[in-house]
């Protein structure tokens, strides 16, 4: 267990560094294949508003460690240093002298350690942000692999458009070829060559308009990834049209288990519910302990300005013993003599009060150790915590709120969406029909323009009807894609 917590901690430290130092990647070079699975890879390393909704996970992991560490004691240690000019100085009324300067410095190391009952609720309530903030990051996520998936369904879908434009395109001078053969052998007229090539102008500017929409769609989609556009990149994965092999019961099942969006909502309503704990806890005692080391040091700048005072301090105590002898002999006493070693200041003693004196600034004079315990009650702040208590509550009260309402959203969203997907394999199908029944009738047409039977218009409406059918059935196969990826989205995983 330790090995993990310290594996975890070396993890978390170097994390940040390692993702500052990797940058920006890039795409695939000119001409490389570019999956599906590939361009959602690249853009959860480099999407900007993704890497910084992941970015709060760092905040969230230190909330956990913050929390867990009120279980631990705050130490603070200090250092300081001051200087006192010589002088006089008045305290309460009283005048202090001193001639010399003096410098001081002292030390301290204090330990405090606080409890109450928030300390054991606060690393919990911090477990659940954390959890919140994860949902939602892995809701990112998925909102992101959605909209990737979309833009490159879309990508998709403008190449098969621009494609069958290339078709029409040849379909379109065909029909010129067939008009001005007709106009060669007397049977066609200049008006159905116009036509002709009016019909071929026109496919050729869809044609331009269907290959710049690709170019454009692509930039959308690197945009996505958030990386620089690679030219030449080939989109190489294909998409079947399968049935849901999911019922509607169990995808709403899938999506209220497993949807990041509402799996994010509970544990944010969990965490305040928690955080109310918190709040009511500030009605609980606190014990709050105190201990610390500390030392100072006190240096006069003159050393001379000691021996001084202890040579005054001699001398008096001599002047002092001369006069008590002189009374102690005209009495008839017998006189102490003042020959000791209180009354003689040698240069010894001068040596040793200079070298107590130099303490500044590391010989310290530690003080006595302390230690302290307080136990406090709240009583009255002025409503200020019955605030914090209301906050508190309404908070929780609004969470569970709005899982209730994400819970009627993805009801509606899913059903909507497996509603959608439904519908559209059954669009697919018709569109398969009519794209081939449109191509019956515009070969249909062409042979009977050729024997004479119809006339140009005729085979410039089954053209008409024979593209907007392709481009209807291309449409629709995407629409199916795209909302399979919707359906997806909204149950929070990939179904295939």
């Amino acid at each position: 267990m330790r090995t993990l917590v310290f594996a975890a901690f070396a993890v978390a430290l170097t994390s940040p560094a390692v993702s500052r130092a990797q940058g920006v990647e890039t795409a695939p070079a000119s001409g490389a294949p570019l999956t599906l699975d590939d361009a959602i890879s690249l853009a959860r390393r480099n999407n900007p508003t993704f890497l910084s909704v992941a970015n709060n996970r760092r905040t969230a992991d230190a909330a956990v460690r913050s929390a867990r560490g009120a279980f631990l004691p705050s130490a603070n240690a200090s250092f300081g240093a001051r200087y006192q000019q010589g002088g006089t100085q008045v305290f309460n009324g009283l005048n202090f002298s001193s001639s010399s300067a003096t410098k001081q410095s002292s030390y301290s190391l204090d330990l405090a350690y606080r409890i109450n009952s928030a300390t054991f609720v606060q690393p919990k309530a911090a477990v659940a942000n954390r959890d919140a903030i994860e949902a939602d990051i892995a809701g990112n996520s998925e909102q992101l692999r959605a909209t990737v998936t979309q833009q490159y369904l879309t990508v998709l879908q403008a190449q098969a458009r621009a494609a069958l434009q290339d078709t029409l395109v040849n379909t379109a001078k065909t029909q010129l070829d067939l008009a001005k053969a007709k106009m060669a052998v007397g049977s066609g007229t200049v008006l159905d060559v116009r036509r002709a090539e009016v019909a071929l102008g026109q496919a050729q500017v869809a044609l331009l308009k269907e290959r710049s929409n690709v170019d454009v769609e692509k930039l959308r989609l690197f945009q996505q990834m958030g990386v620089d556009q690679s030219a030449g990149v080939t989109l190489t994965t294909e998409f079947r049209i399968d049935s849901l092999v999911y019922t509607l019961p169990q995808l709403l099942d899938l999506a209220r288990r497993q949807n990041p969006a509402i799996v994010a909502l509970r544990s944010r309503e969990r965490a305040a519910d928690l955080n109310t704990k918190v709040a009511k806890a500030e009605y609980t005692p606190t014990l709050s302990l105190s201990t610390g080391w500390g030392g100072n040091s006190y240096q006069y700048t003159n050393p001379d300005f000691l021996v001084n005072q202890a040579r005054a301090g001699t001398l008096q105590n001599f002047a002092g013993c001369m006069q008590q002898d002189s009374i102690r002999t005209r009495v008839g006493l017998v006189a102490d003599g003042c020959t000791g070693t209180p009354y003689q200041f040698t240069d010894a003693q001068a040596a040793a009060i200079r070298d107590r004196n130099n303490q500044f600034p590391f010989r310290f004079e530690r003080s006595p150790l302390a230690f302290s315990a307080q136990l406090s009650i709240p009583l009255f702040d002025r409503f200020a915590r019955e605030e914090r208590v209301q906050r508190a509550e309404v908070d929780r009260d609004d969470a569970m709120y709005n899982v209730r309402a994400k819970d009627l959203a993805l009801t509606a969203d899913v059903t909507q969406a497996y509603l959608t997907v439904t519908t559209d394999i059954q669009t697919v199908a018709l569109q398969e029909q009519n794209a081939t029944k449109a191509k019956e009738e515009l070969a249909y047409a062409e042979e009977r323009y050729k024997v004479g039977l119809a006339t140009f218009l005729d085979v410039t409406t089954s053209r008409g009807t024979y593209e907007q059918a392709l481009i209807d059935r291309v449409n629709a196969v995407y629409d199916y894609h795209k909302a399979f990826a919707a359906l997806e989205n909204a149950v929070g995983r990939p179904l295939r």
